[in-house]
């Protein structure tokens, strides 16, 4: 049998156990005002005043049960007296061969029996080493100790909760499980780590549960868990025990496969979605998980997409966010299923052959009572002055960069995500807001850096330290910057002093564009330097070109209204502008419901508008993008070089009185494809291009053929050069270029 490691207690009883006037720590237990419950609380040895030897060595076993009459410990034959008028308990022995994990054996107020091991028998799980790591800002699997898991010591299963709340005067796990009283499981502070700790001994799986926090002010918290794996469904917002997961994983395949692929010079193309609206049992009923990720495997399989990205599933509480206002960083939102139920969604998309790509949103956190803020008492998560720890624009806390242990709570997230999930790639959510202190402020509303500049110099040191250690941890996974400013080298590596990205949204292009094609094609002319300016910097960064859900929401319109002039106009724009986007260079994305021209903007609150495949226009954009998702996968010269000058060159930029584009796409090898777009609604016949090779050259893809609803206007699906000088070259095209057309051109 074990026993007990013995202690001084601070509590001494009198010689004959009979106790007139309550000890104070007594009392701190009984009102929820003890820092250090270890110390009253459990078996204690303690000596006899009087005699003053160690002969007179008492074992006292202390504990507090509300709901108990009776208590006692059958293993030793003692019996617990209860102090008049509380729920605290003392039994005294001088036997000292205690059982070092005694069960108490107590009889409720309403005659039911209980048996149960006393928690403050047990020693912390936590080793120095990880609370200093943790500290430090260095331990990389925080995940792993901080939160609620399942351990067993001594045999004896449970689940240890671990919290980090430095500023607290006292912390409780509460739950369904203690009624949610903050009185009945104190928790120990582990040193000056600021982590508070208790292991539950025979605690379920699925208990719900929070932390109760004393400030220093006196005032009660009711938190949940920062590193909880799973929450109640909203408007609930407890966190729950979630066990070690034994899913059995078969992407292996998958995950080797990506570690050795070049993915700068691969095909890859994003079909973005937001699981909640995507597709609906009805419209209150969200499909889980696994019946998500067999469609979507289905669907994006058949349209040609390499990558999935989601919009934050991360667990959220509010619907409209979208899920960037982030509650839950280590749980996949409950509205779907369960973690293993998120495993399998990923794995059955691996195995498909779909990349994964996670919204992820370190650049701020809900002001949610229940969450991150003001989590013990004190700015812990954000700063504590409001002009660095507010975006006022979005009623939301900026997280404090500079100090370790927020520092620590993002890393070990994003790792999370990568590692337990088998995710591909994260996209990191609103970077300009984390790189500028003055983003969206006015001026005296934000603190200058310590050389007097407006650039936030923590956050720019956590996103290096970031992207070096995902990258270093997980080899072939990818970080994607959303970020809209000029800041050079987001995709950069550190040790040439970028941020680390792989890859950087084209902010840029994509407003530059959205503005030509929104405008009536009689006036395109005047605007021609939108169709070209982002050739000035497209090579500095590794970009992805984004037709995201920001551009179909909020009075934006559609991406099919943005297009002037009646239906056909509309349509033909659009195909226009996705050929557009395919031939040029830089990854791709589009969001779920443009591929099919959905009409009216994106709502979050509702199933997509399916049913528009039934007309044979919407028909033929989703099959246009199709194609086009074909063509940029067979087709070696539209993306092995899509971040490298080579891959491009301009055959005539000029023409912008008729609103004519043409260039060429290239290959290592030398293998080009051509492309001609027509910005007008106007046919133009025999229109001449230069060419650099002379042959003949297929029309593998033209943007208004029939079967896209189109007018059909094209080259009778080949073309061959003539020995003419044209644009610099000594071979050239007569075309035909269909109105509001793209043409893809490929030697035969």
């Amino acid at each position: 049998m074990d026993i007990i490691d013995t202690a001084t207690s601070k509590v001494e009883l009198s010689k004959d156990s009979v106790i007139d006037d309550i000890d104070k720590s007594i009392l701190s237990i009984i009102e929820a005002n003890n820092y250090d419950p270890f110390s009253v609380l459990g078996c204690h040895i303690e000596h006899d005043q009087d005699i003053g030897n160690t002969e007179a060595q008492n074992a006292s076993v202390r504990v507090f049960l509300p709901q108990a009459e009776q208590v006692s410990i059958d293993q030793i034959d003692l019996k617990l007296n209860r102090i008049p008028n509380t729920d605290f308990f003392i039994g005294k022995t001088k036997d000292l061969n205690i059982p070092k994990y005694y069960q108490l054996n107590w009889l409720d107020k309403f005659g039911n029996k209980h048996l149960s091991y006393d928690p403050y028998t047990f020693p912390s799980s936590i080793s120095d080493w990880d609370l200093h790591l943790h500290s430090e800002g260095r331990h990389w699997n925080a995940y792993q100790i901080l939160g609620a898991h399942p351990i067993t010591i001594a045999d004896i299963s449970g689940i240890r909760f671990a919290v980090w709340a430095p500023n607290a005067a006292r912390v409780s796990v509460v739950g369904d499980f203690n009624s949610w009283d903050g009185r009945i499981h104190p928790m120990r502070v582990l040193g000056s780590s600021g982590i508070w700790e208790i292991f539950i001994p025979e605690l379920p799986v699925g208990s719900l549960y929070k932390y109760e926090l004393r400030t220093q002010d006196g005032n009660i918290l009711l938190k949940t868990d920062p590193y909880a794996f799973a929450y109640q469904t909203r408007p609930e917002t407890a966190s729950i025990v979630v066990d070690s997961s034994a899913y059995q994983w078969h992407d292996a395949d998958w995950l080797q496969q990506r570690t050795t692929r070049n993915w700068q010079q691969q095909p890859m193309s994003i079909y973005e979605v937001h699981l909640g609206s995507w597709l609906r049992d009805s419209e209150d009923n969200f499909l889980n998980y696994r019946a998500l990720g067999k469609k979507l495997a289905s669907y994006v399989t058949e349209l040609g997409f390499t990558h999935i990205e989601l919009l934050p599933i991360t667990e959220h509480p509010l619907d409209a966010s979208w899920g960037y206002q982030t509650t839950g960083y280590f749980a996949p939102s409950s509205r779907f299923g369960n973690p293993d139920d998120f495993r399998a969604f990923i794995d059955i998309l691996h195995q498909a052959d779909i990349g994964i790509i996670l919204d992820w949103v370190p650049a701020h956190f809900p002001k949610d009572a229940f969450a991150l803020a003001q989590f013990d008492g004190s700015a812990l998560y954000e700063h504590a002055d409001p002009r660095q720890s507010e975006h006022r624009d979005w009623g939301t806390l900026i997280f404090n960069y500079g100090r370790n242990e927020v520092k620590n709570f993002l890393l070990a997230s994003a790792l999370f995500w990568l590692g337990e999930y088998h995710i591909d790639a994260l996209r990191v959510d609103a970077v300009a807001s984390m790189l500028y202190l003055d983003y969206s402020k006015q001026p005296g509303d934000w603190i200058p850096n310590r050389y007097g500049g407006r650039e936030n110099l923590d956050a720019v040191a956590f996103l290096q330290e970031l992207n070096s250690i995902t990258h270093e941890r997980f080899p072939g996974s990818l970080m994607i910057a959303e970020e809209s400013t000029a800041w050079p080298g987001v995709s950069r590596p550190t040790y040439l002093g970028g941020l680390g990205f792989s890859m950087k949204w084209n902010m840029g292009w994509m407003h530059d564009i959205l503005s030509y094609m929104s405008k009536d094609p009689i006036y395109r002319h005047y605007h021609h330097d939108l169709l070209t300016f982002g050739l000035l910097y497209l090579f500095s960064e590794n970009f992805v070109l984004p037709f995201s859900h920001d551009e179909v929401v909020h009075g934006k319109c559609s991406m099919l209204d943005k297009m002037p002039g009646d239906a056909w106009q509309k349509f033909a724009s659009l195909r226009l502008l996705y050929t557009f986007m395919y031939a040029y260079p830089g990854k791709k994305l589009l969001f779920m419901g443009c591929e099919f021209a959905q009409g009216r903007e994106w709502n979050s609150d509702v199933t997509l508008d399916w049913d528009l495949l039934d007309r044979v226009q919407h028909q033929g954009m989703q099959r246009l993008i199709q194609d086009l998702n074909r063509l940029y996968r067979n087709t070696q010269a539209l993306y092995e070089q899509e971040f490298a000058s080579t891959g491009f060159a301009w055959i005539d930029c000029h023409d912008s009185s008729q609103s004519i584009l043409s260039f060429l796409r290239q290959d290592k090898s030398g293998q080009q494809a051509i492309i001609i777009l027509n910005f007008t609604p106007v046919l133009r016949e025999q229109y001449r291009i230069g060419v650099p090779k002379a042959g003949i050259y297929l029309e593998v893809l033209n943007s208004d053929a029939q079967c896209y609803w189109g007018s059909n206007q094209g080259n009778h699906g080949q073309v061959q050069t003539e020995l003419k000088p044209w644009m610099g070259y000594e071979h050239s095209l007569v075309l035909n270029l269909p109105p509001l057309g793209g043409l893809i051109l490929l030697q035969a």
